[in-house]
């Protein structure tokens, strides 16, 4: 008894349960519900989906699983899933992981023509590559493409949205304009924004 009370004694204290700083962001969400949602109101709406956890600080790496599980759960594997997921883990300094889903939403150069899509992930890369000679390359490419009659489309709500022309040319030169700061801290930060035009 005596030799059993004095190994117990020598074992080392078991260290206090740490606690989540107060200050720490809240990533949680229901994993059920999330996949009830279909592609419009997980991917699309604002304050709805991966969208709702994204946007919180902190939580981007979060929001970037929650993105591949929905895909692999729905089967959907349309592209611009992969690039929110690449944002969400570029945002997160996953840049690896994020430069390869980018390149899996290159569109063929005949469907791409009159958008330049691919202009802006190959500019979206070579900043995560830190190449400014392609970025440039990139922006200077994505000017060149010619603005159509009518630059606008139709939010699902029903409401008519009209684009400044080309499309995500202010997020490639904010990628320039604040070349030695993080993904974070450029995409949608308004004083490296050159131009309000919309974003994807």
């Amino acid at each position: 008894m005596l030799i059993s009370l004095m190994l117990a004694a020598a074992q080392p204290a078991l260290p206090e349960p740490t606690d989540v700083p107060s200050d720490a962001p809240d990533c949680s969400y229901d994993l059920d519900a999330m996949l009830k949602l279909d592609r419009n109101d997980f991917d699309q709406k604002m304050n709805s989906g991966w969208r709702r956890i994204g946007e919180s600080g902190g939580c981007e790496a979060a929001a970037a699983e929650l993105i591949r599980e929905w895909r692999h759960a729905k089967r959907d594997h349309a592209s611009i899933l992969y690039w929110h997921e690449g944002q969400m883990r570029a945002s997160a300094g996953q840049t690896d992981e994020a430069i390869a889903l980018f390149k899996l939403t290159y569109k063929a150069a005949e469907d791409d023509a009159d958008f330049g899509w691919n202009h802006y992930v190959a500019g979206t890369i070579a900043f995560l590559q830190r190449d400014r000679e392609r970025l440039d390359n990139a922006i200077k490419n994505l000017k060149l493409v010619p603005k159509p009659e009518s630059a606008s489309f139709k939010k699902p709500d029903g409401s008519i949205v009209q684009m400044r022309w080309p499309p995500n040319l202010n997020v490639l030169e904010g990628f320039a304009k604040c070349w030695e700061e993080s993904y974070e801290n450029v995409y949608g930060n308004r004083d490296c924004s050159t131009s309000p035009s919309l974003e994807n």
